[in-house]
């Protein structure tokens, strides 16, 4: 009788584990079917509803019966169209092709596999800012690119030290990622900073990424990397309607870039998936044309939120820069505690609050835990009365 061989994984998936908060889920989830009402202000998921325009859109559409069908990889000419008007309006970004200089994406998070897949050969060096998101470092991974860390620190504002970066082998890298306003860190964009990076990638030909989702929120004046002169010759950016418009579960992102970065990109998504479902289209394309007043109304919920999650900061000891932007509040953890994700466990165990240590962001957020602005005010306020009481 003849042994069956042992099947193995592909190599590729010794360089990856489960994402953090897939398994920090399953364990609160548990925790809470103990009966130990855990309050999450982990993950950045907005809790409150889409514009009631872009929900009535998409019923609308449901209702229609050719709109099941499979749709084009490159989305409909509308959703494009709302994506170049959404910059022009907002971002003052003038003259972007709906055709060939924007492509829709299922979620910013495969953008970034994507836009890895269609750039970075085995070997090929891609700089990611460490802290950072980690989908980064795991597209990185996944595409067998060499990864060269670029580190932010709070005495430099968490911003890039181009000094540093100068002294890399820029020669071996192709490709960088930046995300201002920052996550975790809050840090605000500049218009300074992105032609800073527009001048770094076009002299030493590295494609610069700016992943940019978080600029609306608590901001009254979003910026863009592609507001610099010349931008798209060298830089992409990806932006979503997750948390400006409160669709993360609708899957609506986008980058743009010039035309042929857009098409090496398109070839890689045009293999892998059929395009978003009509509905989620429409509605998005009623999403952007919200005016003004919807950005102010939601920055005003978030702002009082931060006000409570500083004094849960406070609370905790830790130290957090002011003028922090995006669903996140960033703090410095006491020095008599031994680690991020010791101290995140002892308010876990002790108060029932899922707060998130910084390590899963990087060694640079080692000293540092992250706390999410998606939860009502009365569920912060609870977290806070659970930690002064049991801390």
């Amino acid at each position: 009788m003849n042994t069956p061989k042992t099947i193995m994984p592909a190599d590729r998936l010794a360089s990856v584990s489960e994402y953090y908060f897939s398994r920090k889920l399953k364990q609160i989830a548990a925790l809470n079917a103990q009966g130990r009402d855990i309050i999450s202000l982990g993950i950045g998921g907005p809790d409150m509803p889409p514009p009631a325009a872009a929900v009535d859109a998409a019923i609308e559409c449901l209702r229609r019966p050719d709109t099941h069908g499979y749709q084009m990889t490159v989305g409909t000419k509308e959703l494009r169209r709302a994506f170049a008007g959404w910059y022009a309006k907002f971002y003052d970004v003038d003259g972007l092709d709906p055709d060939t200089q924007i492509l829709p994406l299922i979620g910013s998070k495969e953008g970034v596999l994507n836009i890895s897949m269609a750039f970075l050969n085995p070997g090929d060096g891609v700089l990611i800012p460490n802290p950072g998101y980690p989908t980064y470092s795991s597209a990185s991974r996944l595409v067998q690119a060499e990864i060269f860390t670029y580190d932010l620190c709070e005495e430099n504002g968490w911003l890039p030290d181009f000094d540093a970066l100068e002294a890399l082998p820029l020669e071996r890298i192709k490709l960088m990622w930046v995300n201002y306003p920052h996550m975790p860190t809050g840090t605000p964009a500049t218009r300074e900073l992105f032609e800073r990076l527009v001048d770094f990638g076009r002299r030493h030909g590295i494609v610069i990424v700016n992943d940019n989702p978080y600029s609306f929120i608590l901001n009254d004046k979003p910026l863009s990397i592609l507001q610099v002169p010349g931008a798209t010759d060298i830089a992409i950016e990806l932006n979503s309607l997750s948390k400006c418009l409160n669709m993360a579960g609708w899957r609506v992102a986008m980058l743009a870039s010039n035309p042929t970065f857009v098409s090496w990109i398109l070839k890689v998504k045009s293999n892998i998936d059929s395009g978003q479902p009509r509905a989620m289209m429409e509605g998005a394309v009623a999403a952007m044309s919200q005016p003004r007043r919807w950005y102010e109304e939601l920055n005003a919920v978030y702002a009082d939120r931060k006000t409570v999650a500083v004094q849960i900061m406070d609370a905790l000891h830790c130290r957090c820069l002011p003028g922090q932007q995006g669903l996140f509040l960033w703090g410095r953890i006491p020095d008599n505690a031994v680690s991020a994700e010791a101290y995140a466990d002892e308010i876990l165990d002790k108060a029932r609050v899922f707060v998130t240590p910084g390590f899963i962001f990087g060694t640079a957020g080692e000293r540092y835990i992250r706390i999410s602005l998606c939860a009502p005010k009365a569920t912060l306020t609870n977290a806070l009365k659970r930690i002064e009481q049991c801390l």
